[in-house]
């Protein structure tokens, strides 16, 4: 992490409480349940991956600063290349308008952060992320912090040693972040949820 956009250092963050969304146990609330399933926006994976770390690093009214500086951006830019970050994207009408990105390890994703220009686009491109992950294999969602949207749909604190003991497991996993073709109806990634 940086402290700001045009920051030259970073920062790795061990915190001694640790967010985490437990796949196996993930709440949908019941509006975007019915949102996800009438498809609303298009989501689609991979296809837009710079544009949506841009988006996640304009200023929002709750956050002035960002702390993905231009130095982090370069290197998640790298890290997609590689076929290591990936991003969920919400497109309404051909315009981006939410999404997320991460990076994926062995059988652990590490969500970095999210954005929304239309009403529920990020709690969407979620929902998708979460059954890509769960179809391929993936064992660990770290979210890294908790925040009251993340909250709704069950994410946890874990002390960081519970945390590093399930790292190393997931670790050992071979998740398959492709597992799914780029992008799946909404009433598809409810049943791979198991949630109707």
């Amino acid at each position: 992490m940086s402290d700001n956009r045009d920051d030259n250092r970073v920062a790795i963050i061990d915190p001694p409480l640790r967010g985490i969304l437990p796949l196996e146990n993930l709440h949908i609330p019941r509006r975007l349940r019915r949102t996800v399933r009438q498809d609303v926006f298009k989501v689609r994976t991979n296809t837009a991956f710079a544009a949506v770390v841009n988006g996640c690093a304009i200023p929002a009214p709750d956050r002035k600063e960002t702390w993905i500086s231009h130095g982090i951006e370069q290197l998640y830019h790298e890290l997609h290349q590689l076929g290591a970050a990936h991003s969920i994207e919400c497109w309404l009408d051909n315009t981006l308008v939410g999404g997320l990105y991460g990076v994926s390890l062995g059988g652990a994703f590490f969500g970095e952060s999210m954005f929304s220009t239309v009403r529920d686009a990020s709690k969407v491109a979620l929902v998708h992320l979460a059954a890509r992950l769960i179809h391929g294999g993936f064992i660990l969602l770290d979210t890294q912090f908790i925040t009251n949207h993340l909250g709704q749909f069950g994410a946890q604190e874990i002390s960081r040693e519970i945390y590093h003991e399930r790292l190393k497991l997931a670790l050992k996993q071979e998740g398959d972040f492709a597992a799914l073709s780029v992008s799946i109806p909404g009433k598809t990634a409810l049943e791979i949820l198991d949630i109707s």
